[in-house]
């Protein structure tokens, strides 16, 4: 997919740095690269043809905050029309809306839960946002957090088949010799006990001579969800291969299928390019929203006032300490307002009626989000501290 001019009159923002802590519609991890929307053309046959196009769709899924996108990347495998999820509308070099909502459901640990939707194309995502890090002595080593149980993707139109994607470990090399360099040498998995399709992605470790190669290789094949215990790809079965991947996750990657000696694209990362974000003015943001909530502390940075940086997050940070003590002293539980929860022992974020109404104007291209004074934990908090001041 590739970005469309939109006439929209919300600002779009491609510099504006990532803050640690999200609360809010505005999701800030990062612009959604142009293959937002699988279009992979999946046949309504449930055969082992149709289930790995679907599979090698999830490969090149990522996702955003809200955006539109132009739907016109070619199918991966065969020809055929790219229809909406209710079947009446052809999507092909059309533009379709992705919305995300996020919120900061958890100060300690710190976790973001998160959910996509793109209704048009019956495909929607969620999972809780994580992160470890580990300085090793040279590098920095990422890992998902112990809530961040990977993303889970549903497809409408399969049958609500789901997808579970987990997250590599990545590292930040050069940090001692000041020239940072990023590489991932982990294995991670894509699961679907419904069609009992699994894939397993290798990133390659660098190589001792040269820099990064960045090569991935993978498998896809059949396996038993009651008992998964293939977990490396030399333990694959040759009979339950369906088919191979490999290349480079910064360039090209192919895949070969089964009794085939001809590879094909799956995906050309060299003329994506990030799609702007749609946000509101942060005039017109709530004081919770990301972009307002973290704009002292993002203008210092960019005015490399770091100084300056540190102390507004340090004051930032204080006040929600008072707040979490001011939440204990009271008896109040924290309360998310998108979700049901803050954390979900399966790693899916379930959303509540609020969160449903706001994602639902998202797609209606509604950014607007109205105050939450009277209900939820601050609301509560307020109306203790207001009932024991007048007795």
């Amino acid at each position: 997919m590739t970005s469309t001019p939109s006439s929209n009159s919300a600002s779009r923002d491609r510099n504006s740095p990532a803050p640690s802590s999200r609360t809010s519609v505005d999701a800030d991890t990062a612009d959604v690269p142009t293959t937002s929307i699988p279009t992979a053309y999946v046949s309504d046959k449930a055969d082992d043809s149709s289930k790995l196009r679907t599979f090698l769709s999830i490969l090149r899924k990522f996702i955003g905050c809200n955006w539109e996108v132009e739907d016109k990347s070619p199918s991966i495998v065969g020809d055929g029309p790219k229809i909406s999820a209710s079947g009446e509308i052809d999507t092909d070099h059309r533009t379709v809306r992705v919305s995300y909502l996020t919120e900061q459901t958890s100060h300690h640990p710190p976790v973001s839960a998160f959910w996509v939707d793109c209704p048009v194309k019956g495909i929607s995502a969620c999972g809780f946002d994580q992160l470890s890090a580990k300085f090793t002595g040279t590098t920095v080593r990422v890992t998902p957090g112990a809530h961040n149980l990977g993303i889970f993707i549903n497809i409408q139109h399969r049958d609500n088949e789901e997808y579970r994607l987990t997250h590599p470990a990545a590292q930040l090399a050069g940090i001692l010799r000041g020239s940072l360099s990023i590489t991932v040498a982990d294995t991670c998995y894509i699961t679907c006990p419904k069609s009992r399709i699994k894939v397993i992605l290798h990133y390659l470790e660098e190589g001792w001579l040269g820099k990064a190669q960045n090569r991935v290789s993978g498998v896809v094949f059949h396996y038993d969800p009651d008992n998964d215990t293939t977990a490396k790809i030399k333990d694959v079965s040759e009979k339950d291969v369906l088919a191979r991947l490999d290349g480079c996750w910064q360039d090209q990657v192919r895949y070969t299928l089964k009794d085939s000696k001809d590879s094909q694209l799956l995906i050309d990362l060299n003329p994506l390019w990030p799609t702007p974000k749609i946000i509101p003015p942060e005039n017109q943001q709530l004081p919770t929203e990301s972009r307002r909530f973290w704009h002292g502390v993002t203008e210092a940075i960019l005015n490399k006032q770091y100084g300056q940086a540190t102390k507004v997050k340090q004051d930032l940070e204080e006040r929600q300490r008072e707040k979490a003590t001011a939440r204990k002293d009271n008896g109040v539980e924290f309360e998310p307002r998108f979700f049901t929860q803050a954390l979900m022992p399966n790693g899916k974020p379930e959303l509540n009626e609020e969160g449903r109404r706001a994602l639902k104007g998202l797609q209606e291209n509604n950014l607007h989000l109205e105050e939450n004074a009277e209900t939820g934990t601050e609301g509560t908090i307020a109306r203790l501290q207001e009932e024991e001041s007048s007795t």
